[in-house]
């Protein structure tokens, strides 16, 4: 058993309550590791728990924080009920305390800049969102309308900052809340009687439970508009820590047969034999090459690499939409060779 590519010890500079059930932690990351630890808005952190006896668990917390806007790196945690990880931090989590994290990951945020947003969240999913509010507002010119759904006002996380980012911004932020003590749980219908002016032009962005989701698409649908692109932020427990590498899970000399692969990570192109039985992700561990990854079960993103040349086929894929796959991103975590040669490109 070995740590995990990339791990780094992150020092907890600040605690923010946020609401009774939500807080933010921010981190001071070690100088030496600032590049590794840029990030994109939308993008997530993974973290080390330390919350078991003698062991941990790894979960992924979106960023709050504007790369462009806020001095430390800040992911927000809800309590969850039964959740292992979210009650540990919430309960033991001081200042001056370190946890492992692996670098900045997720494929959420926007590619570009240049069409309005429709920001659909539930809950801590307004997460993501804020970090990508904030950037467009202080970086970039496109307007944006977020309908944020609470079961109630007193669970609305960052309401007084988005309070004061509309105030700042009336002509670029449109702020439409949805509180189910109110009206119920949210549906197509119930988000239709919303005075909400949804663009000709957007791309839409939504996080928070499948059902909300769902919804929000339903609602979008009939308001006879058509999102340029539609993203979909979903993160699962890992059955997996990928901070604890199994090098006995690793493959080794195989009797099937083999393709020639050539991948780029970070500008290094390493050509190898690649076994049609092996996962990409297996293969470049075990060259012991510093390829990026998270959870290793296909539903982070965190692997994901553009195929240039060639044909894979995917085992499993919960992360990637069509406009990605179309452009050639897969998963390297899921990947196993059809053509005799393939290139791939990591290009983080």
């Amino acid at each position: 058993m070995s740590n995990a590519h990339g791990a780094v010890e992150l020092e907890v500079d600040q605690i923010t309550h946020e609401t009774s059930d939500a807080i933010s932690l921010s981190f001071v990351v070690p100088e030496h590791r600032t590049a590794q630890f840029a990030y994109r808005p939308g993008q997530f952190l993974t973290l080390e728990i330390p919350c078991t006896d003698g062991g941990s668990v790894a979960r992924c917390y979106s960023f709050s924080s504007s790369p462009v806007r806020d001095p430390r790196p800040t992911v927000t945690v809800k309590r969850i009920e039964d959740g292992l990880a979210s009650h540990w931090l919430h309960d033991n989590v001081v200042r001056g305390m370190r946890l492992n994290a692996l670098p900045p990951s997720g494929m959420f945020g926007p590619e570009n800049w240049d069409s309005d947003f429709v920001l659909m969240a539930a809950g801590s999913g307004i997460t993501p969102m804020l970090s990508i509010i904030k950037t467009a507002l202080f970086r970039h010119d496109n307007r944006m309308t977020l309908v944020y759904a609470n079961q109630n006002r007193e669970s609305v996380i960052f309401a007084e900052q988005l309070s004061e980012l509309q105030a700042r911004f009336p002509d670029r932020l449109d702020v439409h809340h949805w509180f189910a003590s109110d009206s119920g749980l949210p549906t197509a219908a119930g988000l239709a009687t919303m005075d909400v002016m949804v663009p000709v032009d957007y791309e839409a962005f939504l996080c928070g439970p499948t059902q909300y989701m769902n919804v929000a698409e339903e609602w979008l649908a009939l308001t006879g508009t058509t999102a340029r692109r539609t993203h979909r932020e979903v993160f699962s427990s890992f059955d997996s820590n990928p901070f604890r590498i199994d090098d006995a899970a690793l493959p080794h000399e195989s009797d099937g047969k083999s393709v020639t692969a050539q991948v780029e990570i970070d500008g290094i192109e390493t050509e190898f034999a690649w076994n049609a039985d092996t996962k990409l992700l297996d293969r470049l561990l075990e060259l012991g090459l510093d390829a990026p990854y998270v959870c290793r079960e296909g539903t982070c993103g965190g692997c994901a690499y553009t195929l240039t040349e060639g044909t894979v086929t995917m085992l499993a894929n919960e992360t990637l939409d069509q406009h990605e796959m179309a452009h050639g991103v897969r998963l390297a975590c899921q990947s196993v060779p059809v053509s005799a040669t393939i290139r791939a490109v990591f290009d983080r």
